[in-house]
């Protein structure tokens, strides 16, 4: 149990830190057509995000998956472009498009958790106790998402009664700033060079 303690603010810092903003953007962009009163569409969405990172950081720790780690630092941003692009680009608001979304966000998380994973590898590497240093780091990656998707569904509440403002305005906005920065850095972190 010392374990799960000792790693959890590791986890807790790596999702919440400013160094983090690579994942707060993609959760901004994920959760960016989605209100306080879709709260449910968001646990779900969510969930499956949290199920494909958890999935390959438990492969890539017990070093079953491993890739370069300059790919992952490029397809992260990458997935932000992409989850932005699609709030741009889809209007219609259907369930087919709501199973797609929990697709994209499973198939997401599987490259976030490689991104994690590049982050805490060394350190369970030499501990005794993985299973509970893992569960430690991933509880704490959890907790802290947990905040900012609060965070983000309390600030679409806000703007949606307190400035009356549509959340298609909301979506559009947070998109488009989230697309614009993460193009940025997928140009700064692109693998190869010319």
């Amino acid at each position: 149990m010392e374990a799960f303690q000792f790693y959890f603010p590791f986890g807790w810092e790596h999702i919440i830190s400013l160094d983090a903003l690579d994942h707060q953007l993609f959760l901004l962009a994920l959760l960016a057509g989605y209100g306080w009163k879709d709260w449910k569409n968001t646990l779900l969405l969510v969930t499956a995000f949290t199920v494909g990172h958890s999935l390959t950081l438990l492969l890539s720790v017990g070093d079953w998956v491993r890739v370069d780690s300059k790919w992952v630092e490029f397809l992260i941003p990458l997935t932000i472009v992409l989850a932005a692009g699609k709030n741009l680009l889809v209007k219609a608001n259907t369930s087919i498009q709501h199973y797609q979304s929990y697709v994209l966000a499973l198939f997401f998380g599987l490259i976030h958790g490689l991104g994690f994973a590049n982050t805490i590898r060394m350190m369970l590497a030499t501990d005794q106790q993985l299973g509970w240093g893992l569960l430690g780091f991933n509880c704490g990656l959890e907790v802290g998402q947990l905040i900012i998707v609060s965070v983000l569904l309390g600030l679409t509440f806000l703007i949606g009664a307190v400035m009356k403002a549509s959340l298609s305005i909301y979506s559009f906005f947070v998109s488009s700033l989230s697309l614009g920065i993460a193009a940025s850095i997928c140009y700064n972190r692109f693998p190869f060079s010319f």
